[in-house]
């Protein structure tokens, strides 16, 4: 059987993953508060909290439109992973839905790309915690860790312990269990939402309308750059669909929590962008680590306001850490329970009813990027990996209403097909927006990918094995 005709039905994902029942050894443990709380988690970070500045270099005041354009494209999406989240309530997410529509290939080049969403994100967010840590223990104790610990190499750094540190943190609490994980996760949710309306009340005191002038400086062309980056503050919403067999009733859970965390999420980071670049000139934002905690000791003249936002903002990137590294290890059991990867990913312990050995795997393999690779090489990679896997996602409902047109949705993309195409045009413009450098990046990332599949993947399929090795029917010659 060829890649491209390795289609799994939905209804045996959902039969294989017990997804209406007890999920493959998982727990049903999580509500729809927890699950918001999850993708809050997931979400808000090292892209609002260190990425800002990033943006605001390239795009100038008008970096409140990149944030809406970077929006608009998650929205679009947002629909379709809601669809097919509520369809296909698995823990395989865009590669158990490239997988019902487009093929095992195509399926696996999507995993390969979630290493990067999920995966090197990780990295990319564990990198930033380590400057918001200085910043908070500069604040509390006058101190702060050595430059050489703290920061990977070019950045002034040789391993950036805090990053290695937190990464084993979230390894040691999820291996715990999920009910463990998810409270942790509500409680940092609720901290960072606190804390970053806090920075937005404190910056507003000092408003000026001057900073917003001139407002696309760098024309649309910054917009567009600006809004590549800030998308990376959205990465993490479809994490929600990761959590498809530990969720209580995924099939209405699912679409609401991803549509709350959207809306949640973009309004919370205009606020914030508003409030930066009104309180301080774009120019001093531009490129300034710890961005947020700046400002406010600017405004507050003290460093007690920063402390508090760099608490925040420890907080906040150790629960994307926490809610990714979850994600990631859901992503590698069902591409492991589908043959692609080693079995060792699928293997759930009967005592915490979690991927143990999944964990610590990769827990280790994504420290060593975190400690010695500067946060803005990561980011672009996963960028535009990220954009990829949407752009397959927005194809793959359309293709699941063409296939399979009667399979119950508990909620469906309005405009249909107007806004999956819309989402796959919008993703395709960001991704031009990242340059032609990380397009070759990229693209050598698939090769190895496709050579991956081939060597490994492709042989070691469960769903192969199965087509090849079901009986050819001869058809009855007629009397």
């Amino acid at each position: 059987m060829s890649p491209l005709q390795r289609i799994k039905s939905p209804d045996l994902l959902v039969a294989e993953s017990g997804a209406d029942l007890e999920g493959h050894g998982l727990k049903r443990t999580m509500g729809l508060f927890q699950l918001v709380c999850f993708g809050v988690g997931a979400i808000v970070g090292t892209g609002i909290f260190v990425g800002l500045s990033d943006s605001v270099a390239e795009a100038g005041p008008a970096v409140v439109i990149s944030f809406v354009l970077a929006a608009i494209t998650c929205i679009f999406t947002a629909f379709s992973f809601a669809e097919l989240g509520g369809a296909i309530p698995v823990s395989g997410s865009s590669y158990s839905f490239a997988y019902a529509t487009l093929g095992e290939r195509i399926a696996f080049l999507v995993g390969w790309c979630l290493l990067l969403e999920y995966g090197v994100s990780v990295s990319a967010v564990a990198v930033g915690w380590g400057q918001y840590l200085n910043e908070l223990l500069h604040s509390l104790i006058g101190w702060q860790l050595p430059a050489a610990l703290s920061n990977p190499p070019g950045d002034g750094g040789v391993v950036n312990v805090p990053a290695v540190v937190v990464i084993a943190l979230a390894a040691l609490l999820l291996v715990r269990g999920i009910r463990e994980s998810a409270r942790a996760t509500a409680v940092m949710a609720v901290i960072k939402i606190g804390v970053l309306l806090l920075f937005c009340a404190i910056a507003f005191t000092a408003f000026r309308s001057d900073n917003l002038s001139p407002f696309a400086e760098h024309g649309m062309a910054g917009v567009t750059a600006g809004a590549s980056l800030a998308f990376f503050s959205y990465i993490g919403f479809d994490a929600i669909t990761t959590a498809g067999e530990e969720v209580k009733n995924p099939r209405k859970n699912i679409p609401v929590a991803i549509m709350i965390c959207i809306g949640v999420v973009t309004l919370l980071y205009c606020l914030v962008a508003v409030a930066a670049i009104g309180a301080m000139s774009a120019g001093d934002v531009a490129s300034k680590p710890a961005a947020l905690s700046l400002i406010v000791n600017q405004v507050t003249d003290s460093t007690l306001g920063g402390g508090i936002i760099a608490f925040g903002a420890v907080v906040a990137i150790a629960s994307v850490v926490l809610a990714v590294m979850y994600g990631q290890t859901r992503i590698l059991m069902s591409m492991s329970r589908d043959g692609l990867v080693p079995r060792v990913f699928e293997r759930v312990s009967p005592k915490t009813s979690t991927p143990v050995a999944n964990t610590w795997i990769v827990a280790c393999v994504f420290a060593v990027p975190a400690a010695v690779v500067p946060l803005d090489v990561v980011m672009n990679l996963t960028t535009i990996g990220t954009l990829a896997v949407m752009a397959v996602v927005n194809i793959a409902v359309i293709a699941l209403r063409r296939r399979n047109p009667d399979l119950p949705r508990s909620f469906r993309v309005p405009f249909f097909p107007v806004l999956p195409v819309a989402g796959v045009l919008f993703c395709l413009y960001l991704i031009y927006g990242t340059g032609w450098l990380t397009w070759l990046q990229f693209g050598a990332f698939l090769l190895v990918g496709a050579l991956v599949y081939t060597l490994y993947g492709r042989r070691n399929s469960r769903l192969g094995k199965t087509a090849d090795a079901a009986p050819e029917v001869t058809p009855r010659p007629e009397a």
